[in-house]
Order: C-alpha cells, then structure tokens, then sequence
C-alpha cells in the first residue's frame, strides 16, 4: 500500500474529520469565552474592587522615555519592558472558565451516553424441544 493511498484512509476515517469539526468549533467557542470574560465578566469584577481595570494593571520593568504616556499600550509602543500581569488575570480568567464549560459539556455528554446504552439483552428464549425434555425429567422425578 502506498504513502498516499494510506494517507488518504486516515484522513477520511471519522475521527480525523471529527477532530477537524472539533478544532473549527473550539477556535469560534473561544472567541466567544474571549468576548464574555473581555466584555462582561471582567467589567462587573472591576466594579466589586472598585473600577478596577484589569487589562491596564501592569509593573514597568525598565525606564519610560521622556514624552511616554504612562498607559499599557503607550509604553508597549515605545518598547518599553512591562509586567502586564492584568492581562494575565484575564486570559487565566478565561481558561477557567472555558474549563468549566468544557468540563460540563462532557459531563452531560456522558450522562446522555450512560442512558442510550441498550438494556442487557434478555437470555434467548429455550428452544422447544429442550423445553419439552425438562418437563418429561420434572415428571419423572416426581414418581416415587
């Protein structure tokens, strides 16, 4: 068998394609974790700790130049080494919960495959004459 014919077996086998739907899903239902952490839930946390921007919270490592303002995105600009450990907040923010999430979807995928088991298959039913075979050695030992 060649390199290509092999090659072309696995990749339409289900699971290579499974996975590629997967990873396509995955990327989109990040960005979607991205946008809720980003949008939503990190504004309400800055709110509790009293407007707190956690995406500008950040440590200058090195010496700003003269006529740099001292935001993130200015100093980042100008080169200048920063700590920016807000925006590390955030993506740890994010992986905990795309963990969550994950961690419940496969939950119930679970659940839901514990129920579509099939029920044990009854015994087959006995053959007739097998049957018919018990009944006379039942009423042979019945005699005395």
């Amino acid at each position: 068998m060649s390199i290509l014919s092999e090659f072309k077996e696995f990749a339409v086998k289900g699971n290579v394609i499974d996975l590629a739907v997967g990873v396509i899903i995955g990327a989109a239902f990040g960005k979607i974790v991205d946008s809720l952490v980003a949008d939503i839930i990190m504004p309400l946390v800055g709110v509790v700790f009293g407007k707190l921007d956690f995406s500008n919270l950040y440590v200058v490592l090195g010496t700003a130049p003269a006529g740099v303002a001292n935001t993130l995105a200015d100093l980042k600009k100008a080169g200048v080494p920063v700590l920016a450990y807000g925006n590390f907040i955030t993506i740890a923010v994010n992986f905990v919960i795309l963990a969550f999430i994950i961690f419940m979807m496969v939950k119930q995928i679970n659940r839901l495959r514990r129920t579509e088991e099939p029920a044990p298959a009854a015994a087959p039913a006995t053959p007739e004459d097998i049957v018919l075979l018990r009944e006379i050695r039942d009423s042979l030992n019945k005699r005395p």
